[in-house]
């Protein structure tokens, strides 16, 4: 099977350097017409300059492809519709959506400033939630369309110092589960990539032997997969040096106390049968759980419930 994106159109966020250069690059070589989006910001997300985007830019078209730079600021809402206006202008739709673009203000929550913690989440979250919004609608007319955000380990499983980057990486997961369910009659499907890269967001942080392992390029491929014809969707793929995983949330079938065990102490007492892993599954909504602790409950007292 081969994976093509003639006529497609994509737009890549934060596309000028590391895991989003490489992203348009791969895309751009199997047929996409590429908007490389990128404020050109420092690690920190301050200052801007297009040089970076427009340099990647260059490297598509000298590669015979179609692509165009554009320096939104992911989290400013007139912006980005300015971008997704340019690329409909230009190329007629928008059918491919990677939220990449992505900041570091690392310090331990005591000594993190609150505004330090707003703008990593306003450019991670509410960047890739203004990005995909502008683009919802399009991709709603097209009946069709591809999204992927990123997450990371640090938001799947924590890591010192990043309050406010985990925060905003755990909160992929959630926007994907909804836009998952909304997307699915019009064919849109939404993924989220969850990468562990050698990029300057990561280079002074591993040794110089885990870096040259940890290239960007070896993570683009499940990228190029999740935006596919055929892709998945709610997914969590985890990527870094050629390996490739999948995260799932799975909930223990759990205890269901009645009468006196109702409380803190019946609580504590039962963790043990509350915890074990034996029988969990993995729920694909919300009211799948609603379901399962009334279905629970209605069974410890004999009765039975009719969900209509």
């Amino acid at each position: 099977m081969s994976i093509r994106f003639d006529n497609r159109v994509a737009i890549v966020t934060g596309g000028g350097a590391g895991l989003g250069r490489s992203h348009a690059l791969g895309l751009a070589a199997r047929g996409a017409k590429v908007v490389v989006n990128d404020l050109g910001a420092s690690v920190d997300g301050s200052g801007a300059s297009e040089s970076a985007a427009e340099r990647v830019v260059e490297e598509i078209r000298a590669a015979g492809g179609e692509a165009m730079a554009h320096g939104a600021d992911v989290s400013n809402e007139e912006q980005v519709a300015d971008m997704v206006a340019r690329a409909r202008d230009t190329w007629g739709r928008v059918d491919i959506v990677v939220n990449n673009a992505g900041i570091l203000r690392d310090k331990s929550f005591g000594k993190m400033t609150m505004a330090d913690f707003r703008k990593v989440v306003d450019v991670h979250l509410i960047g890739s939630a203004t990005v995909t919004h502008a683009c919802w609608p399009l991709m709603r007319e097209q009946q069709y369309g591809r999204i992927v955000l990123t997450s990371s380990s640090s938001g799947l499983y924590g890591n010192f110092g990043q309050a406010n980057y985990g925060a905003a990486k755990a909160a992929m997961m959630g926007l994907m589960n909804v836009l998952h369910l909304e997307g699915a009659r019009d064919n849109i499907r939404v993924n989220t990539l969850a990468p562990t890269a050698a990029t300057r967001m990561t280079e002074s942080l591993m040794p110089e032997d885990a870096l040259a392992l940890l290239q960007p390029e070896t993570i683009t491929p499940g990228l190029l997969y999740l935006v596919s014809e055929d892709a998945p969707s709610r997914v969590i793929l985890g990527a870094g040096a050629g390996a490739f995983a999948v995260t799932k949330v799975y909930e223990t079938l759990g205890a269901t106390l009645t009468g006196e065990e109702l409380t803190a102490e019946g609580v504590a007492a039962a963790f043990g049968r509350i915890s074990d892993p034996e029988g969990q599954e993995e729920l694909t909504q919300a009211f799948a759980q609603t379901q399962k602790y009334a279905r629970n409950a209605a069974e410890a007292r004999g009765l039975k419930l009719n969900w209509g």
